[in-house]
């Protein structure tokens, strides 16, 4: 199942609670038909996603993205513009 470093675990909370997103708010990733993945901040999972809660961060896992994702860590680096969410094999 994927996981979160701390920094991943504080972006999410920080960026759900600045949308003001409710307790069951998250961020969600999906595996797009093109390659890649879609990340949004949404109210709360679809039917069928994994559910990754620590702390008080979540992000739900598309069921079709869950297996790709199985054995990857989520994490946040600095980026000339900001921060970039990335994955990394565990």
């Amino acid at each position: 199942m994927l996981t979160l470093t701390d920094n991943a675990r504080t972006a999410v909370e920080t960026l759900t609670q600045r949308a003001g997103l409710p307790e069951e708010g998250g961020l969600r990733i999906a595996e797009q038909d093109s390659g890649g993945f879609e990340l949004a901040l949404v109210a709360g999972p679809d039917p069928g996603d994994d559910v990754v809660a620590e702390g008080g961060a979540r992000v739900y896992v598309d069921s079709r993205t869950a297996q790709t994702l199985s054995d990857q860590r989520l994490d946040v680096e600095p980026t000339g513009t900001g921060t970039a969410f990335t994955l990394t094999h565990q």
